[in-house]
């Protein structure tokens, strides 16, 4: 059978990606097409284009770029109706892929699988009329969302969590590898680690990464800064933040700690494509809200969430009056309690987040507790195996 893939970051490339490998074991004649990204590709799916072309985020950058997402929509709906797939699989990336299930269903006959809820119980819950009019089957990753679509009346899968099956993966194969061995690997020196994990989208990195630097460079007599690289992103966008959060920075402020070595920052360092490897020897983390909140958990790092805004105190309003949880993170909405602290909107500033790392490193008031609650939060999340459920289902289904 023919499947087509949507995915729009680099988080749904990677579950794309592992459903894809699932679903050939299910279905030995499967063919892919996409629009996702190299995870995709690389496990045989045909790439139509690539998500890093459209992955723009809030009103002003979407708006700025509305013409190439409108451009690219069309491109993706256009090659499906060419390709005629068997079943379209929209992962994550509502803005976009719900206007794809629409397209659908008003100009084909294809069926459309969702692996990935949206986040509508968070905000937009009126986009369950969509779902129900436009998505033939939801497949769930997130264990509270079985109550929400019951609520709603619609039924869904839930088949376990995908990160919990990509953290156990890696620590399986690479469980072994020795810091000594990742810090030689990456030009490190002994020192404890504190993983800086700004974002997978431009504006969440330009937002995120010098308030994070900021807050953590005290630390730097003890502990090494280490920034784990988006794969969207290149090298020069990420050297140019550092570099602009650098300067921004009085290094005089922290008695002399910043000094700059063959032109770069000494104490900031960057990894791309090792953010498993980086988590796996850190000893806590700064983390913009996300996948990655709950990647962090899965290694047992503790962490502090931050995700900053313009416009604080008014984006911090309006979280109140739209959203519906009351947490961001997927670590405290799965635990059903606060185990990470939260820095959002103007909360999210220097001061603050120094405070909570603080909390958090060895001897800190907090470290013990935010460990005890991964507990409680992995034995919630289930055992591992989401991909394989999910790609049981979808062939069974189809067949």
């Amino acid at each position: 059978m023919k499947y087509y893939l949507i995915a729009g970051e680099a988080s749904g490339d990677l579950h794309a990606s592992h459903l894809i490998a699932a679903i050939r074991k299910e279905d030995a004649e499967a063919k892919f097409r996409c629009f996702g990204g190299d995870m995709m590709s690389a496990e045989g799916a045909e790439l139509v284009r690539h998500y890093r072309d459209l992955a723009y985020m809030g009103i002003f950058p979407v708006l700025m770029h509305l013409r190439t997402i409108l451009r690219g929509m069309r491109q993706c709906q256009e090659d499906i109706l060419r390709w005629q797939p068997d079943v379209v699989i929209l992962v994550d990336y509502p803005g976009f892929n719900l206007k794809i299930a629409r397209f659908l269903k008003q100009h084909s006959n294809i069926p459309v699988y969702y692996y990935i809820s949206p986040k509508i119980w968070a905000w937009k819950e009126w986009r369950i009329k969509d779902i129900k009019r436009d998505v033939d089957a939801m497949f769930s990753i997130l264990p509270f969302e079985v109550a929400f679509y019951e609520k709603h009346h619609y039924p869904m899968h839930y088949v376990g969590n995908p990160t919990a099956d990509e953290v156990d993966a890696f620590l399986k194969e690479q469980g072994t590898g020795s810091k000594e061995a990742f810090c030689k690997d990456n030009n490190l020196d002994g020192r404890p680690i504190i993983a800086l994990l700004a974002g997978s989208r431009k504006q969440e990195v330009h937002d995120n990464l010098r308030r994070m630097i900021e807050a953590a460079l005290p630390y730097t007599k003890d502990y090494q800064l280490v920034l784990a690289a988006a794969p969207g992103l290149d090298d020069a966008f990420y050297k140019e933040q550092v570099e602009q959060a650098m300067t921004k920075v009085q290094s005089t402020k922290f008695n002399g700690q910043c000094s700059m070595v063959n032109g770069q920052w000494s104490m900031i360092s960057i990894v791309r494509d090792q953010t498993y490897r980086l988590l796996q020897h850190s000893t806590a983390a700064l983390v913009t809200s996300g996948t990655a909140t709950l990647e962090t958990a899965l290694f047992r790092v503790p962490q502090v969430v931050c995700y900053y805004m313009k416009w604080g105190w008014l984006a911090s309003l309006a979280r109140k009056l739209i959203l519906k949880v009351p947490y961001i993170s997927l670590v405290n909405l799965i635990a059903g309690k606060e185990v990470v602290p939260e820095l959002v909107a103007e909360q999210m500033n220097a001061e603050n987040v120094r405070r909570h790392l603080a909390a958090i490193l060895p001897g800190g008031s907090a470290r013990e507790a935010q460990l005890q609650g991964y507990d409680r939060m992995a034995a919630i999340l289930g055992e591992p195996g989401a991909p394989q459920r999910a790609a049981k289902i979808i062939v069974e289904l189809l067949r």
